[in-house]
C-alpha cells in the first residue's frame, strides 16, 4: 500500500513539474474609442469557433498591456468589441496594436511584428515592380497593339513585361532566402503566393527543410512541408504520374501508352475561357510537330460528355482525349494537385517532366528548341 502511495505521489509530482507548452508575449496598445461594456479578445484563427479567446483588459486611460500565452507561431485576430477586427501574426515578439476600436474600417497601427513588417516590405517591393515606369509604358503599348490586333507585337510586349516582372520577383525571392523560419515566409509562399513556384522551387525546398529542422512540431510548418512534398511530385525531372481514364469511346487510355514521344499533358475544359483561347496555339503546334514525335494528351475537367465533345469539335482538337467527367474531383486532377486550369506539363519520351505550364510563345519556343535545335 505504501509503495502505491509513493508511486502516486511521483506521478503527481511529475505532472505538476511538466513544463507548460508555449511562451508568453506582451500585447499592448491604445484604443481611441472604446465601447462601454464591450470586450477585447485575442482569437486564434483557424481554431475551434466555439473557443472563447483570451480577454484583454483595457485601462482607464484607454491603453492595454497584457501578457498572453502563445503555443505556436500563427495567425491571430484582435477583436475589438465585435466592431473592429485586426488580423496579425504572433510569434515570440511583443506586439503593439493601436486602433480606433469603433469602426470596422478605422485606424489601425501594428508595431513590433517582424512577420507583419516582412509582409509589408514584400508588398511594397511587388508594388514598386508593377509600377516600374517601363511596365506602365508596356501596358499602354499593349493596349494599342491589341486595338489593331497586332499579335506579334502583343507577344513581344508580354515577353518584355514578364522579364521585368520576374526581375522584381527574383528580388523578393532573394530576400526570403535570407529569412529564418517564420509565419510571414510561409504566408508569402503558400497558396497563390507572390512567386512563380517553378522558377523559385529551390526556395520552397530550402524553407521546407529549414522548417523540418527548427519547427518540426508546429502545425503551420507541417502544412507547408506537406504542400512542398506535393509540389515535388510534379517537379521538373520527376516522372509524370500515370493517368488512365476513358476516351470519348469509353476505352481506357493511359498516358504511358504514348511513351516514345514528347507529350503535352493538357488539363482543360469547355467552360475554361483561357483554355479555349490557348487551344488554337496548341492546334498549330500539334500540326507542326506531330509527325516528328509530338503528341497532346488532353484531360478534360468537364462535367458532361456533351460539353466535352462539343468543345473538341468546335476547337478542332484532333489529339488523344480522356476524362472521367468529374470536374476537379477527377482522379487525374487529384493526382496532379490541380486547383485551377489551364494547367499543362510537357513530358519527354521517357515520361519525365521537362517543363510546366507552357503557353503561347513559351510552348512554341520550347518545341522549337526540342525539335529544331533553336
Amino acid at each position: 500500500m505504501k509503495k502505491w502511495l509513493i508511486f502516486s505521489a511521483v506521478i503527481m509530482f511529475t505532472a505538476a513539474c511538466e513544463p507548460q507548452k508555449g511562451w508568453e508575449i506582451t500585447l499592448n496598445g491604445k484604443v481611441g474609442f472604446p465601447m462601454a461594456g464591450g470586450q477585447i479578445k485575442l482569437e486564434k484563427l483557424g481554431s475551434d469557433p466555439e473557443a472563447e479567446g483570451q480577454l484583454i483588459t483595457l485601462a482607464d486611460d484607454y491603453t492595454y498591456n497584457q501578457k498572453i500565452r502563445i503555443e505556436e507561431p500563427g495567425y491571430y485576430r484582435l477583436n475589438f468589441y465585435d466592431m473592429q477586427l485586426v488580423n496579425l501574426i504572433l510569434d515570440k515578439s511583443n506586439v503593439e496594436v493601436n486602433v480606433d476600436g469603433n469602426d470596422p474600417n478605422g485606424f489601425v497601427e501594428i508595431k513590433g511584428s517582424a512577420d507583419m513588417d516582412l509582409i509589408n516590405t514584400v508588398q511594397y517591393m511587388m508594388s514598386e515592380a508593377q509600377n516600374n515606369p517601363r511596365m506602365v509604358e508596356l501596358n499602354t503599348e499593349f493596349t494599342a497593339a491589341r486595338s489593331v490586333n497586332d499579335i506579334p507585337r502583343m507577344e513581344s510586349i508580354q515577353e518584355e513585361y514578364m522579364d521585368l516582372y520576374q526581375q522584381g520577383t527574383d528580388k523578393v525571392a532573394d530576400l526570403l532566402k535570407q529569412q529564418g523560419p517564420s509565419v510571414a515566409v510561409i504566408n508569402l509562399l503558400s497558396g497563390a503566393g507572390v512567386l512563380d513556384r517553378e522558377r523559385h522551387f529551390d526556395l520552397y525546398l530550402q524553407v521546407a527543410e529549414l522548417l523540418k529542422k527548427e519547427w518540426p512540431d508546429y502545425q503551420i510548418a507541417k502544412d507547408f512541408i506537406e504542400e512542398v512534398d506535393k509540389m515535388k511530385v510534379l517537379a521538373v525531372g520527376q516522372p509524370a504520374p500515370e493517368i488512365a481514364l476513358p476516351n470519348p469511346e469509353g476505352e481506357i487510355v493511359a498516358l504511358s501508352s504514348l511513351r516514345g514521344k514528347y507529350v503535352l499533358v493538357d488539363f482543360w475544359a469547355k467552360w475554361c475561357g483561357p483554355c479555349r483561347k490557348e487551344n488554337p496555339n496548341v492546334v498549330k503546334m500539334y500540326h507542326q510537330y506531330n509527325d516528328r514525335g509530338f503528341e497532346v494528351f488532353g484531360v478534360s475537367l468537364d462535367r458532361t460528355k456533351e460539353d466535352w465533345l462539343q468543345a473538341i469539335r468546335e476547337d478542332g482538337l484532333v489529339w488523344t482525349h480522356v476524362s472521367d467527367l468529374r470536374y476537379f474531383n477527377s482522379q487525374a486532377a487529384q493526382d496532379y494537385n490541380i486547383n485551377a486550369i489551364p494547367f499543362s506539363i510537357l513530358v519527354d519520351p521517357n515520361g519525365i517532366i521537362v517543363a510546366k505550364n507552357l503557353r503561347g510563345k513559351g510552348l512554341q519556343d520550347k518545341l522549337a528548341e526540342l525539335f529544331d535545335g533553336a
